[in-house]
């Protein structure tokens, strides 16, 4: 009979290495494939916002081969506006989707799209945002804070919610407006000689139906969604400004992806903010019906109050950011190139 080879203790230690070696290496592969998670959070639902958030995903997880797994948060489930900005600059959360004054804390340049005054509609705001040079110089605010800005688009025209009608210029005069905590946005109150009151998103609705303000300007999307209409029916279109959106990932997770996965990150969310325009005008325009529907109503100032709430608001975006150079620069570029994409 042919002999058995022996198999020393040498041996059988080395081929049990192996074999041991061989059993973990699925699950060390498993762990070195799976997917990196992306927590997206906004404070809204079911609207321009929530739908960028949806296509965004869509894009980024196709694109990365499934490398990132995008987990939307809408209606702010991952915490209030504050906590979710702090979230994404500490990297608890890796993205926040919100107006840009909301940052304003973070980097006061990041009102300076509020100001009024600027677009003519939609599509002249949309121009001037995409451009290139201004993109460019908006995404990089925050980058030495814990942010990184990888999308801009636009949500629709300024609008007040009032309890009572307003008719005309004058009817603004002693009310209490809820407004975005930014000095663009207040004096545009002041200018027609109201009350401006900031507030968070959450406490909006529950200070209008106990009468604790008078009103909110907002984007019609937003408050059609949430059901406004219950509570303070009367909407007045002055289109003196324009509700943008911006997206800003975690600079702390960020910097921890490859370089090839960063730049499906940017790429997903420059496409997104083109993609989500035509969506945006669209559902404008079903808002505006949807309130109506519902049992609101909508008015407009007459021409010459019109005319003149733009002249009272127009020099505020200049006036306020005056005061800090830095400010000043990203104004004056996003005047230039609001008036080069005028048409």
């Amino acid at each position: 009979m042919k002999k058995m080879p022996t198999i020393t203790r040498r041996g059988f230690l080395a081929t049990s290495a192996g074999v041991a070696s061989l059993l973990a290496a699925p699950s060390l592969l498993s762990a070195q494939s799976a997917p990196v998670t992306m927590k997206v959070g906004t404070p809204t639902l079911n609207d321009v916002q929530h739908e960028w958030m949806k296509i965004f995903q869509r894009i980024l997880e196709s694109d990365s081969g499934g490398q990132i797994k995008v987990e939307i948060y809408p209606a702010s489930q991952l915490g209030s506006i504050p906590r979710m900005i702090e979230g994404t600059q500490f990297g608890s959360i890796q993205a926040f989707v919100g107006p840009p004054e909301f940052l304003a804390g973070v980097d006061s340049r990041f009102e300076v799209l509020g100001a009024p005054g600027l677009f003519k509609d939609m599509a002249h705001a949309n121009r001037a945002i995409q451009d290139s040079g201004f993109n460019k110089a908006f995404l990089a605010l925050g980058a030495n804070k814990g942010l990184k800005g990888i999308g801009l688009f636009v949500s629709g025209p300024t609008i007040f919610n009032t309890r009572t009608k307003i008719e005309k210029l004058a009817d603004f005069e002693g009310k209490k407006i809820r407004v975005l905590a930014s000095p663009i946005q207040t004096d545009q109150l002041k200018a027609v000689r109201a009350t401006a009151v900031p507030m968070p998103l959450g406490e909006v609705l529950p200070a209008l139906q106990q009468g604790t303000i008078d009103g909110v300007m907002s984007v019609l999307s937003v408050l059609t969604a949430l059901r406004f209409y219950d509570a303070a029916k009367y909407v007045v279109e002055t289109d003196q400004a324009m509700v943008t959106v911006a997206a800003v990932v975690s600079k702390q997770w960020y910097d921890k992806l490859s370089p090839a996965l960063q730049a499906k990150v940017d790429d997903a969310g420059r496409k997104t903010s083109i993609e989500v325009f035509p969506w945006a005008v669209d559902f404008t325009t079903k808002q505006r019906a949807a309130w109506k529907a519902s049992g609101g109503e909508i008015t407009e100032l007459s021409k010459a109050d019109h005319d003149e709430f733009v002249k009272r608001v127009r020099p505020i975006g200049a006036e306020v950011t005056a005061k800090k150079p830095a400010e000043r620069e990203l104004f004056e570029l996003l005047l230039k190139t609001a008036e080069a994409t005028a048409s």
